[in-house]
């Protein structure tokens, strides 16, 4: 039976002297009961009892895990506890972070899972390649069966020597910017022409560079030039991404720089979706596009952004043009977010708010003021409305804008432009 209690600072505001009368084990979770006789037994038998845990709960409702031990004193025992409400909270921190950790796990096998299924069963020739020493690490059947080439096997003689210095340069800039665009090579004992594009992996053992090997010849579609390429070709390695879209949108031809701008491993990845997948910026996506080649018939340098398979966005500019009749449209997709910004000592921003190079003084600075914001305002709305098409509610969603305040700021700024 309890006869005194006292508690530590942290937990102080519990009425223990409720416990007074009450047995101890009442005070405990039932399957801290047989912990409690135990302790008691040892103490009364040896004096001293081992450390047990028991989950202790409180007047408040509040329940802890607490190690005692109890010692005897004279006719009665004493039992001393520690909390292990600390150590529970790391447990279970431990075990959510294994579980966080386990779930990344298995996210990742089955991206390599996808991965490995893409690279097996595609029909283009890929290899993975040792940046450092150029040895195959992985190569697909496709590859093993026109080159000959297992893993482990060097792939530096099968480049044509005029091409080895272009292939390692092609390299080093995919390993500092990330991509590059591909280049002619000649392989095999043939020399055959073959494109090569490259991409950098994180892999296990370190980073390896896919290496994408398309034949020319197998690109052949249109008029033959006299010295092998086709205008397929051309276009397959062009350094913007290019799509062929049907009359519903669908893409029914993509180049390799596209698939690099949405992430997809293959034109098979692609084919029959709608550009508008990628294509999301509120007052510049799909349906804006479309709206603007309807009426007409082509479009150029359309902003807008690109978001890839996996989180990536692309600022670009677009640009189309079609058949006659609709059924296929043409599509340019420029990336333009390394584009840097011109230096023109400051010239353009002063431009762009109604700032001339020598300000007329005569002018109070209040209404300077004034007339710089307006501008400033006047030179937003047009580039929201050149950016949408002219779709003023779209335009007003891109500004931030009510419908009824973009009118009422277009009807000031034609009043003022007409005074």
């Amino acid at each position: 039976m309890i006869r005194e209690a006292t508690l530590c600072n942290t937990i102080s505001g519990e009425a223990v002297e409720t416990w007074l009368g009450q047995s101890w084990a009442d005070t405990a979770s039932d399957v801290g009961n047989d912990n409690i006789r135990r302790m008691m037994e040892d103490a009364r038998a040896n004096g001293v009892s081992g450390f047990r845990q028991i989950v202790q709960r409180f007047p408040s409702g509040l329940e802890l895990p607490v190690e005692y031990t109890t010692v005897r004193l004279g006719a009665g025992l004493m039992a001393i506890g520690k909390s292990l409400q600390a150590v529970t909270d790391l447990q279970t921190r431990l075990i959510a972070d294994r579980a966080a950790i386990e779930q990344d796990y298995w996210k990742r096998r089955a991206a390599e899972s996808k991965y490995r299924t893409l690279f097996d069963v595609s029909a283009d020739s890929m290899m993975l390649l040792d940046p450092k020493t150029l040895r195959i690490v992985e190569v697909n059947p496709a590859a093993a069966a026109v080159f000959g080439r297992e893993r482990g096997g060097g792939f530096d003689d099968l480049l044509a020597e005029s091409d080895r210095v272009g292939f390692r340069s092609m390299l080093q800039r995919v390993r500092e910017q990330g991509k590059a665009p591909g280049i002619i090579v000649h392989l095999g004992e043939g020399r055959q022409a073959w494109g090569a594009r490259a991409t950098i992996i994180d892999a296990e053992t370190g980073i390896v560079v896919l290496l994408q090997l398309s034949a020319v010849g197998s690109l052949a579609s249109g008029a033959e030039r006299n010295d092998g390429f086709t205008l397929d070709h051309l276009i397959e390695f062009l350094p913007d991404g290019f799509v062929v879209l049907d009359r519903d949108g669908a893409i029914r031809r993509a180049n390799r720089a596209f698939l690099d701008m949405v992430q997809a491993g293959a034109e098979g990845a692609v084919l029959g979706v709608d550009l508008g997948r990628w294509m999301r910026r509120p007052g510049a996506d799909m349906q804006v596009f479309r709206a603007a080649l309807n009426r007409n018939g082509a479009v150029r340098l359309f902003p807008s952004s690109v978001q890839g398979e996996w989180g990536a966005e692309v600022e670009i500019e677009v640009s189309a043009g079609g058949c006659s009749d609709g059924a296929s449209v043409g599509v340019l997709l420029r990336d333009i977010g390394r584009r840097l910004p011109q230096d023109d000592g400051g010239k353009g921003t002063r431009t762009s708010i109604g700032l001339r190079a020598e300000p007329d003084y005569d002018i109070p600075l209040k209404q300077r003021v004034i007339d710089a914001v307006a501008g400033v305002e006047r030179e937003y709305i047009e580039l929201a409305l050149a950016r949408t098409g002219g779709n003023r509610t779209a335009a007003a969603e891109l500004l931030g804008l009510s419908r009824q305040s973009l009118y009422s700021k277009l009807n000031r700024h034609a009043r003022d432009g007409g005074s």
